[in-house]
């Protein structure tokens, strides 16, 4: 009698990247641009519209060798044209260190803060400011931590930290704190440490080298790095990034940086923003900072009023302005606030100043946009 033997075929198991879409337009990562500037059809999660991601791709590099201040960009085209979706592409685009801020035309409008308050409040979020610092920091590979405990169970705990270099090994003497931070770190013999001198802040770099086979296994997070070389203290410049609102509030009350988390900014004060403002200036002069135009995205633009974009209009000539992308699904239509009619609902005087990238209906294929018909 003849066996028969059934073989199982068993599946490849192939890693599959999971794409998480949280909102309409998370799963955008860029312009979809080549080198020369050229669309290609589907990429960075845009697909089609490929004039307007072109002239976008245009902007983007006004924006950064700085060629473009003062002027602004009006994205305009039929509802679902991708507009929004074009603005947040440059926003990627530009990278994390450019401020971005979006907001919708009708935002501005509340009960607790005046329009033009509300528009300065997103002109200055978009305004970055880089600050740079001297600091002295000790830098090394951790050999041994010894701490003391006193044998009273009472008292201060103390103890030795050695610390080395490729070229040096030193043994510095702990404070309580300095255990503390220590042990809630849970940096051990191998880690590499920086450690800020004025405010006494450890930060673990990674694992050194030297440590690398003293486990079997370890978490995908260990970070193996060389042993640091040259002096255990040394000077380092620190950059830290901040919006110019941020300051603002930080500025406008006694503990405003509350107010940053909790969002109650409030009105604040001209005054408050002169002082910043030539201080910033004061900064730049002795090369301390340096000022990040970023980008504010106004969305519905048609639902301004005239008051609104008088004010814009001021405000793109101020020298510390962000580059204004502004979209709208308006053809000729009323401006709030007057009874005279004016393409896309805005001011001729402001129209003059725009940019206008126009975005085509996409075909019945889904896949292109229609180019558009000429005039």
């Amino acid at each position: 009698m003849a066996t028969v033997t059934a073989t199982t075929k068993v599946p490849e198991v192939r890693d599959v990247t999971r794409i998480e879409r949280i909102g309409a337009h998370s799963h955008i990562r860029g312009l979809g641009l080549d080198d020369a500037l050229e669309p290609r059809q589907a990429s960075q999660g845009m697909v089609g519209q490929l004039a307007a991601r072109r002239a976008a791709g245009v902007v983007l590099e006004m924006i950064r060798e700085g060629k473009i201040a003062g002027r602004a960009v009006l994205i305009a085209g039929q509802p679902g044209t991708g507009k929004t979706a074009i603005a947040m592409g440059m926003a990627q685009a530009l990278g994390p260190d450019t401020p971005f801020t979006a907001i919708a035309g009708s935002e501005i409008f509340s009960l607790e803060m005046s329009k033009t308050e509300a528009l300065t409040q997103a002109f200055r979020r978009s305004i970055g400011v880089r600050i740079k610092e001297e600091t002295e920091i000790i830098e090394g590979e951790v050999v041994e931590i010894q701490i003391d405990r006193p044998a009273t169970g009472t008292g201060s705990k103390v103890g030795k930290l050695t610390l080395k270099t490729t070229e040096m090994e030193t043994i510095y003497d702990l404070g309580t704190k300095m255990i503390e931070s220590l042990t809630k770190d849970k940096v051990q013999a191998g880690d590499v440490i920086t450690i800020d001198k004025a405010t006494g802040k450890i930060s673990k770099l990674g694992r050194s080298f030297t440590r690398a086979r003293d486990y079997d296994a370890m978490g995908s997070q260990t970070k193996f790095v060389q042993c640091p070389d040259g002096e255990l203290q040394k000077r380092k410049e620190v950059v830290h990034t901040v919006s110019l609102h941020e300051i603002d509030v930080i500025n406008s009350r006694t503990q405003g940086f509350l107010a940053l988390f909790s969002g109650d900014t409030g009105e604040i004060k001209s005054e408050v923003r002169e002082q910043i403002n030539a201080k910033v200036a004061e900064w730049r002069e002795e090369g301390k900072a340096e000022i990040i135009p970023g980008v504010l995205f106004i969305d519905e633009v048609h639902m301004l009023d005239i008051e609104s974009f008088s004010f814009l209009n001021r405000a793109l000539e101020s020298d510390m302005a962000p580059v204004l992308i502004m979209a709208t699904n308006r053809g000729i239509t009323r401006i709030r606030g007057t009874s005279y009619r004016s393409p896309h609902g805005i001011p001729i005087d402001l129209l003059d100043r725009l940019l206008i990238v126009s975005t085509s209906p996409y075909s019945e294929k889904g896949h292109e946009a229609d180019p558009p018909h000429p005039v």
